[in-house]
Parts: structure tokens; sequence; C-alpha cells
């Protein structure tokens, strides 16, 4: 099996539909910019469905690409003598669970009135695992797109307790417990793997800052009513983020909005 397995060759049928991350011609996105979405899920609210229903689809097609990652790590660094074998078993034990939350997603997809390929798969969490680091892998992904997994799972629990949907909220709480391990995970090897090496430390943490970035997703992720992803404090403050760390990512996620705004100001 080949090594450092590129973005390009990912095995997909035709029910997927793949785009770049921002691309401005796709209308099917779950990540467009979009004032009648711009907002905190409500089962009440009129775009509420069709925004659960993109983000559900954003979700599986994460959990598919979660597994791919995790799995790569766990053959990628096999052999190179320097990365534990403990944490090539913990990425192991994360492909059984990304496997177990794509058959979920599946099912939720459905009992939500969505499909496969109705909205686009961007890659970049895949991308993200193609790191020639192991360290910046584990923050790129398992603290990064992991983290925001978190977030984005209690969004989804809390929409499925407020429409009281059992189904959802009951699945979504499943998935959330098993994506604070994830971050957990990456935290300890962060630190495990970088204790006697801060610059390496500093490199793997300004790659996670990059894809906290990118994926507060034009400001869809944050702490106010205007963001439909709300930040989960305190299941992060679980997986191993201290306070400053949740304070960056809230100030990325500041930023990011800002930026979309202003950039869709000057769109008109």
């Amino acid at each position: 099996m080949k090594n450092f397995h590129p973005v390009e060759e990912l095995a997909r049928d035709e029910r997927f539909v793949r785009t770049p991350l921002f691309d401005p011609t796709d209308k099917r996105r779950a990540t467009d910019v979009d004032n009648d979405v711009r907002s905190r899920l409500h089962p009440l609210d009129e775009a509420a469905p069709e925004g659960a229903r993109s983000l559900m689809h954003g979700i599986f097609m994460g959990e598919i690409q979660a597994l791919e990652g995790a799995g790569r790590t766990a053959w990628d660094f096999r052999d190179d003598g320097e990365t534990p074998y403990q944490l090539l078993l913990d990425m192991a034990r994360q492909c059984w669970d990304e496997a177990r939350h794509v058959e979920i997603s599946v099912k939720l997809m459905d009992h939500m009135g969505t499909h496969i390929g109705e909205f686009t798969e961007t890659t970049f969490l895949y991308e993200a695992a193609c790191n020639p680091d192991p360290v910046l892998r584990l923050c790129g992904v398992n603290r990064a797109l992991e983290g925001l997994a978190i977030d984005v799972f209690n969004t989804m629990r809390n929409f499925g307790m407020e429409g009281e949907d059992p189904v959802m909220s009951l699945a979504e709480d499943w998935m959330l417990s098993d994506e604070v391990t994830h971050v957990k995970m990456g935290s300890d090897w962060l630190r495990r793997m970088t204790e006697t090496d801060p610059q390496r430390r500093e490199n793997a943490l300004m790659f996670q800052r990059t894809v906290d970035k990118l994926f507060s997703l034009q400001g869809l992720r944050g702490e106010s009513e205007e963001n439909p992803i709300q930040l989960a404090r305190q299941f992060r403050r679980l997986s191993g983020f201290t306070e400053e760390e949740i304070d960056e990512v809230a100030g990325v996620a500041r930023e990011a909005m800002e930026e979309a705004y202003a950039q869709h100001s000057a769109q008109g």
C-alpha cells in the first residue's frame, strides 16, 4: 500500500461531488456565506431545515475523511522509528470510531431527508492529515478539526433536543463523546512528543491556528447568536484545551467572521 496517499487519489463513487474549500460558484456548499442561515440554528427558524441538512452532510463527509486520515497516520509512520507505537494504536482505535460515525451519519442523513451528493465535498480535512510530520497532523486534525467536530456535534445535539428529536440528540451525543476522546489524544500526544522540542511544538500549534481559521467557516463557528455552530467550551476543556487556548480559538472565529462580512460587503 502506498505511503502518504495523495488527496487526488481518494476513492469516491459517482454520488460524490467535490469542490475547492471556498468555491464561489458552488451553490450547494454547507459553508456558503448566506445571510438567511447566518444565525444560531433553531428548529422553528425557516432556514433551519436546509441549514441542518447541509451541516449533517458536512459531518458525514468529515467522518469519511477523518477515517481516511487516521488510517493514513497509522500506516504512514509504522516504520519511521520515531513515532511511538502507542500513537499508532490510538489512530487505529480512532479509525474504528470514525467508521461507526460514518454509519451513524448515513442513517441520520436519511432521517433528516438528505442524501449523499446533495451537497458537495471539500477535502481539506484529509489534506491536513497529509502533513509529513505526525505532530502537525495531530494538531491539524485531532486538535483543530476534531475540535470543530466537538462544536458541530454539540450544536446538532442541542438542535435535536430543542426540536424534540430523540434520534438526532442521542446519536449526536454518542458521537460527541468520541470526539472529546479524539481531541484529548491529540492534546496528550502533542505534549508528549514535543516535550524536549519547543520549536516543533510551536510549529504544530501554528499549523493548528491556520487550520482553525480556515475551518471557522467564514464565521459559521463562534460564540454569538450570529454563529450557527457554537463553540463548546465545556467539552473542549474535557478534551485537554486550556482556557487560553479556547479563548484563542474564539478569537480566530471572530476574526474569520469579520473578514467574511468585510468581503461580503465589498462584493455588494
